[in-house]
Order: C-alpha cells, then sequence, then structure tokens
C-alpha cells in the first residue's frame, strides 16, 4: 500500500476548501518544549503527591504527567504508524478501518463514528481512527502495515490501562469514595482515538475541535510538538504546550460526577493550523459497563445513558449538553 500526499489523502470538504478557500495570515505557533514557565499542575507517576494531585483536580481539572513509564520510542512509532495510515487515500481509509478499528472525519466530539457535517464552516477538522482497548486483541490485519499499528496501539494501551489504574486509585482515596463507589471504575472500560488535524485553509473560522468537556473518567493525551490544544481557565483559553516525554491528563464528565463536583470537567479545543498538520494520541478510560454512578448532586445514571443522551442533544440542539442534563437541582 502505498502512501499519498497530504491533500490526497484528505477527506473530499477538506481538499477542496483548501483548494479554494483564502489562506489567513493568522495562524499558531509550535509551542515550547521546557517545563520552565509551564502553566499545568506537574505530577510525578513514580512519586505521587496525593494533596498536589487532589489539587490539580479540583482546581484545574488538567495536569501534565512526568515518570509516566512509556518508553519514548514506543510513543515514536506509534506516532510514525499512524501517519502512515493517515497518508493513504481516503477512499482506502473508509474502506479498511470498517470493523473493531474504525476510521471518521468531522465528527463532533465525543460521538460513537461516522461523519456529521453541520456546514463547510462548522464542522471539527479533524480524522481519527477508533478502537476499544480491548477488541485489540481480538483482531488482526492481512495487511502488514496495519496489523504493525495494532500491535503497537496494544501495548501503548497497556501502559495507558496502567496509568490509569495508579490516577483513579490515588483519586478515590483522596475523594473517600464508599466501596460501591469504587467499584464502578473497578472493570473499566478503555477507548482509543488517533486524531489527524489536517492543514487547515481558515484557522480563524475553522476549529480543530469545538470546545467540549470528556464524558470520560480520566483522558489520557499525548501530544506532538504542534500547537493548538487549550482549555478554559478563570474565563480565558490557555494554550497547552508540547514538552517531550510527558503526557496530558484531564477529568471526565464521569469523575466529576462520582465526585460531587469537587473535580472539575475540564473545558478544552483545539485550535485548527495552516502551516502544519497535529496528531494525537488519545486513550479515554469510561466505567464499568452498566455500573451506576450516584452522586449528591445527579440522579444516578449509568454511562450508556448519559451517552444516549448526548447524542440526542447533538441531534437536537446542535451540542453537548452533557452533566447538566442530570442535575438533581438544575438551577443550583
Amino acid at each position: 500500500m502505498s502512501e499519498m500526499t497530504n491533500l490526497e489523502s484528505y477527506p473530499p470538504l477538506f481538499r477542496n476548501l483548501n483548494g479554494h478557500s483564502h489562506i489567513s495570515d493568522d495562524h499558531n505557533q509550535t509551542v515550547g518544549d521546557s517545563l520552565d514557565s509551564d502553566p499545568l499542575p506537574l505530577i510525578d507517576l513514580q512519586l505521587p503527591d496525593s494533596d498536589k494531585l487532589g489539587a490539580a483536580c479540583k482546581n484545574w481539572g488538567i495536569f501534565r504527567l512526568v515518570n509516566h513509564g512509556i518508553p519514548p520510542t514506543l510513543t515514536t512509532q506509534l506516532q510514525d504508524s499512524a501517519k502512515r495510515l493517515f497518508s493513504l487515500p481516503f477512499e482506502s481509509k473508509q474502506a479498511l478501518f470498517n470493523g473493531p478499528v474504525s476510521y471518521f472525519w468531522g465528527t463532533p466530539a465525543l460521538t460513537t463514528s461516522g461523519t456529521a457535517l453541520r456546514g463547510a464552516l462548522n464542522i471539527n477538522w479533524l480524522e481519527g481512527l477508533s478502537v476499544f482497548h480491548s477488541q485489540l486483541s481480538q483482531v488482526g490485519f492481512q495487511d502488514p502495515m496495519i496489523n504493525a499499528f495494532r500491535l503497537l496501539l496494544e501495548e501503548y494501551g497497556r501502559h495507558q490501562v496502567r496509568i490509569a489504574k495508579i490516577l483513579y486509585g490515588a483519586m478515590s482515596k483522596n475523594l473517600n469514595l464508599d466501596s460501591k463507589q469504587s467499584q464502578i471504575f473497578s472493570e473499566p472500560i478503555g477507548y482509543h482515538r488517533i486524531y489527524r488535524y489536517p492543514v487547515s485553509p481558515n484557522p480563524n473560522e475553522l476549529s480543530g475541535m469545538e470546545e467540549h468537556t470528556d464524558s470520560s473518567v480520566l483522558t489520557i493525551l499525548h501530544q506532538d510538538q504542534i500547537g493548538g490544544l487549550e482549555f478554559f481557565r478563570d474565563n480565558k483559553w490557555l494554550p497547552v504546550k508540547h514538552v517531550p516525554n510527558t503526557l496530558i491528563v484531564n477529568i471526565g464528565d464521569m469523575m466529576q460526577a462520582a465526585s460531587d463536583d469537587e473535580y472539575i470537567s475540564v473545558k478544552h479545543r483545539v485550535r485548527a493550523n495552516k502551516d502544519e498538520e497535529r496528531f494525537s494520541i488519545c486513550y479515554f478510560e469510561f466505567p464499568a459497563d452498566g455500573a451506576v454512578i450516584h452522586s449528591s448532586k445527579y440522579r444516578p445514571f449509568t454511562y450508556p445513558e448519559f451517552s444516549a443522551q448526548v447524542q440526542e442533544d447533538i441531534k437536537t440542539v446542535g451540542y453537548k449538553v452533557g452533566l447538566p442534563r442530570f442535575k438533581l437541582h438544575p438551577n443550583s
């Protein structure tokens, strides 16, 4: 299977707009690669500080993780493998990835799969591959390039499961969750998404990914050196810089609900870039299948119920409403 130029690998709409739209002079810059002046709280996985972790989850909802134990060579190999797959013709990707590993593009944040167009200038300027972690060991591909990607993602995912388990254990202890609530995450569901954000014809009008909160318990992100990820704090958007060999972890809606709103499901977005493509590798951890989340702030619900409501809201009102739909006292 041969690699194609970036434009040939883009979805048709992205190709057309790149070929005919005005290119803005204002564009994102790559961000620094040092921990100096990094605003994010720093958590060391080898020497976790319980108080520092709790403060990061309560006050920020996002933090940078160091000493996480993932070999840098594994991350590089996985990213390079993903880039080769994304460079395939758009039509080939649609045909190849229609099973456990699925291909999507232009879809609203946190939907299951497929494509949702809301107007040429009102879509997420991205494409991606997604798969449940548990399914990676159950599938194989005859094509060696795709199978190599699967094996790398499976190995990478084992590290993500380990990291999520350590973090959730520490958070659960900090929150003094009772045994019933802790069991919600005893057999969590892990989900991988690998994103490519194509070069954008007009980053001022197009979003790489629209602002949202994650529906997960936790999200663990590896981002490349291209800028664009931002989170909302103190009524302004702040950039998340690239720092080699670190991960970004953010709290999701399920953890906010389980913590009685003590922990923050942080709002974030990705800005489009007119000069360079951006790649990221995401791991989302969700509650155990069928587990009920109990909270003093929300009526009891399962993640499937939450997800179904998100999908319904996207169809009817055009965006994810999220946790407010489940509030016991909506005006509180």
